[in-house]
């Protein structure tokens, strides 16, 4: 399956929503410290509802350490600095799916370590600066399972 990973986020509600996805499609989520909100805050546990013993999360102290484990991955940055829609993009189980933080992004040095053409854009109108980052990871995590066939689904 797929390997979600968020850097730095900061808002509960929405790494509770991920919990809740994962649980349902399956992938992986890794959350790149530092987070913006304690690990146990009510509204991450409101969120992701009974979810939690279903999903497989797992936390690093910083993006080099996650990296050194996932090096034989390929990874993809979603962010609106993207060259090319997400949808152009075969994907395959395994593969990594990256998203910064819902107030800044993926930082420099986070994004230089991610080939040109491994940024992936969501596509938007024209005067819109993102979407809400659990509608994102939405996105993209059931575009990449529904190209590998909803593989595990009912």
């Amino acid at each position: 399956m797929f390997h979600i990973v968020l850097h730095n986020p900061v808002m509960p509600a929405n790494t509770g929503n991920i919990i809740r996805l994962i649980a349902n499609n399956g992938c992986f989520l890794h959350l790149i410290e530092p987070l913006g909100f304690d690990f146990e805050e009510k509204k991450l546990r409101r969120a992701g509802l009974d979810y939690h013993d279903l999903s497989r999360v797992k936390r690093y102290p910083n993006f080099t350490s996650f990296a050194e484990k996932f090096s034989h991955h390929r990874m993809f940055a979603i962010t609106t600095k993207g060259s090319q829609h997400y949808t152009k993009v075969t994907f395959h189980a395994g593969d990594v799916l990256l998203f910064g933080s819902e107030t800044c992004g993926l930082p420099e040095n986070v994004m230089a370590q991610i080939t040109p053409n491994n940024r992936l854009l969501i596509p938007m109108m024209p005067n819109s600066r993102s979407l809400n980052l659990s509608n994102a990871v939405a996105l993209v995590s059931y575009e990449a399972w529904r190209q590998i066939d909803f593989n595990g689904a009912v």
